[in-house]
């Protein structure tokens, strides 16, 4: 006797709810360890799976990082922030994100060389400093511009600082990058184009 109807939708549903968590375990495996320490191993037993499950449904641990990547970049009210220090505001808040989340490092790791992973960043990038932007100007056009001039400063920052390691770069402390990166960022936020 063949599978049924009924027989289809629990599998989907057995799929859908392995697949819900393993994402699960991915999550609070690599929010606790990191993206380097966690491996496919640990999340699989944390889901009480087979650690091939993971595979067969991500096809690898870049993959399910990328899937189970859910950041919020968590930026201030820029309205609310005097609009001369805008550029210095938000290279600090984004030097807090990068040194305080590892897991946002190791998204930016795997981004480079997995389209999955690069997806999900630009994503992150598109959805939160996009919109923030939008309450600055009212053409979304003009937002979107300036958005990616700054993620372009701070995806640069952070992958000369925390990936590459150049160590002019990483010689700088805090107020330095600050000193420097503010204007830059001011100017993509507040010069005429």
């Amino acid at each position: 006797m063949g599978k049924g109807v009924g027989d289809s939708s629990r599998s989907r549903r057995g799929s859908e709810a392995t697949k819900a968590g393993i994402l699960d375990a991915a999550r609070e495996r690599f929010g606790a360890e990191g993206y380097e320490r966690a491996t496919i191993r640990s999340i699989a037993a944390d889901a009480g799976i087979d650690p091939a499950l993971v595979m067969r449904y991500f096809g690898s641990k870049e993959q399910l990082f990328a899937a189970a990547a859910n950041f919020d970049l968590q930026l201030p009210d820029i309205a609310a922030i005097p609009r001369k220090s805008i550029g210095a505001a938000l290279v600090a808040h984004f030097l807090d994100r990068w040194e305080n989340d590892d897991t946002l490092k190791a998204l930016l790791r795997a981004s480079v060389s997995n389209p999955v992973a690069a997806a999900r960043l630009r994503a992150i990038f598109s959805t939160q400093l996009v919109p923030a932007m939008a309450s600055l100007f009212a053409d979304r056009a003009t937002a979107a511009t300036r958005a990616g001039l700054v993620a372009s400063q701070m995806l640069g920052l952070a992958t000369t600082r925390y990936l590459l390691r150049l160590p002019a770069v990483v010689a700088l402390d805090r107020a330095a990058l600050v000193s420097w990166l503010g204007p830059t960022i001011q100017r993509y936020l507040t010069a005429s184009g």
